[in-house]
């Protein structure tokens, strides 16, 4: 699948659940903290808690952005509290790495983290130094994909033009203004296979998968 991909100029990448797989447990954990924070806030019960959460995720593109329309809170607080969780089950795939480090072209990573969330992923990752850059949820001042501002943010800062780019994303919903902007999109992930909405343009199931599949 890859070489169908030759003349790719800028290559993105989401950061949380694509550079990694999900077993890695990371983002279960941050939604644990999520869960947390949110029946503190609203003294609803841990499923209440849960269900709500998921609402604002579907609703807003974030939970945090949710809360920031419903409920007085603030946003550092809360991305420092939910972001601190163990990294343990992390460990640098050097196959990844070595397969990443061969694209020719610009790698951007373009997540809805913040920014020390996203550079604490990459260093634990062994991938900082892949990077050209980092797009996160501060550039962005808060608004998360898929927000289409957003990705028009994320263009002009790093001179992207969509029809050279490639975006690997693990969740379907922030695949559609990529390709609505004219971008290539791969899903990933265990679910990929199942996808079959029409702005989604590959699949499979981990990014390492489909960069080592000719």
């Amino acid at each position: 699948m890859i070489s169908q991909l030759r003349d790719t100029q800028v290559w993105l990448f989401d950061l949380d659940n694509t550079l990694y797989p999900p077993e890695a447990e990371v983002m279960a954990l941050v939604e644990g903290k999520m869960t947390a924070f949110v029946m503190r806030q609203t003294n609803l019960s841990r499923d209440e808690a849960y269900q709500l959460q998921k609402s604002y995720l579907y609703e807003h593109g974030t939970t945090l952005a949710g809360l920031m329309a419903h409920h007085q809170i603030d946003p550092y607080a809360f991305l420092n509290e939910v972001h601190d969780v163990s990294l343990d089950g992390l460990l640098p795939d050097e196959a990844l790495n070595a397969a990443i480090a061969g694209l020719e072209g610009r790698k951007l990573v373009f997540t809805n983290g913040d920014e020390h969330h996203a550079y604490r992923i990459l260093d634990k990752l062994g991938m900082t130094h892949l990077f050209e850059d980092v797009f996160h949820l501060g550039h962005a001042d808060l608004i998360p994909k898929p927000n289409l501002a957003t990705f028009h943010r994320m263009m002009q800062k790093h001179a992207v033009v969509a029809e050279q780019s490639v975006f690997f994303e693990d969740s379907p919903k922030n695949l559609k203004p990529a390709a609505e902007l004219g971008m290539t999109t791969v899903l990933v992930g265990p679910h990929a296979a199942a996808n079959a909405d029409d702005f989604v343009h590959h699949r499979s199931p981990s990014l390492k998968i489909f960069l080592h599949t000719d």
